[in-house]
């Protein structure tokens, strides 16, 4: 049985997807482009007092917006690596001789190509990235009118009372935290959807390379990003392309704005489909027939026999 993961192939693949606002760059699970991978808590710490300044023309932004150059992101470096030394190591007995695995039949995948030649994966990416786009654009435009508005409370302030002041930097602050909030939702629902399109991809990929490898005989996959060079005979990458866009067109993701867990919620069958038609729940298993083999070369004739000379 041959076992393939490409998770983290297509999660390298996919990342050009999300290149979204800072906050949109923090999911609520850190560990979707490669599993396992914890990033480091952010230190804890107490909030800093309000500065009784007034309210600055053009306000730091937030990790939601465009253009942060904190990138809200955790400043705290790569641990400490721990030197002790460990306890003693366990004994581990000598193991007896068994029989020694089949001889591996190579072939080789490029993901990159399946992914550039995908119609469902262009369609995917380029429905992500209208969403992006429309994320920045709706972020900078609140980012100028979060300006507009500290230029005006900073310009009006020596015009009104202490209350009064302390009423609009409390409204001004509640303006600043709630589009912090708001962006960052957003993002993360980009981030869901993105998730979602992938795994299906992942998912119907991993399962035809199961089947071409199948058909064709391989019991080994290799990346071929990974490998200096190879023949075409070893390579899997277009007939994989071939079924890929026969079996997949789509891939399911919910409308701009909605939740990917919402959305199941209101309607378990899935999310609605952003192209074509969605793919069954239930599959057909894809059957492939096998290679054909080689025809041997025909046999040489035999030769005439000679025959024997006329006699005078």
């Amino acid at each position: 049985m041959i076992q393939l993961k490409f998770g983290t192939i297509l999660a390298i693949s996919a990342a050009s997807l999300l290149p979204l606002t800072a906050a949109a760059q923090q999911p609520a699970n850190p560990g979707w482009f490669v599993p396992g991978q914890q990033r480091p808590a952010a230190p804890a710490g107490n909030p800093a007092p309000r500065a009784a300044a007034p309210v600055p023309a053009a306000p730091p932004m937030a990790p939601g917006f465009v253009g942060d150059a904190s990138g809200g992101g955790d400043t705290q470096g790569p641990p400490r690596q721990l030197q002790v030394q460990l306890p003693p190591m366990p004994d581990i007995p000598p193991m007896e001789k068994s029989a020694p695995p089949p001889a591996a039949v190579i072939g080789v995948l490029s993901v990159p190509d399946v992914l550039r030649f995908s119609v469902a994966y262009q369609a995917f990416d380029k429905e992500m990235n209208a969403r992006k786009q429309k994320l920045n654009e709706d972020a900078q435009k609140e980012q100028v009118a979060l300006r507009d508005l500290g230029q005006v409370l900073g310009r009006d302030r020596a015009k009104m009372r202490p209350e009064e002041i302390r009423a609009k930097e409390r409204e001004y602050e509640d303006r600043v935290n709630e589009s912090r909030r708001k962006f960052a939702e957003r993002g993360r629902i980009i981030q869901e959807a993105a998730q979602y399109g992938i795994a299906q991809i992942d998912r119907t990929l991993e399962a035809i390379t199961q089947q071409v490898s199948i058909s064709r005989g391989v019991t080994l996959v290799l990346n071929k990003a990974q490998l200096i060079g190879t023949s075409g005979e070893f390579d899997l990458t277009p007939q994989v392309i071939e079924v890929l866009n026969k079996i997949l067109t789509s891939v399911v993701i919910p409308p701009d704005g909605v939740s990917v867990v919402d959305s199941i919620k209101t309607n378990p069958a899935g999310p609605g489909s952003i192209a074509a038609a969605p793919e069954p729940r239930e599959p057909t298993p894809l059957v492939l027939p096998a290679s054909p083999a080689p025809a041997p070369p025909p046999a040489a004739a035999a030769p005439a026999p000679a025959k024997p000379p006329r006699k005078p």
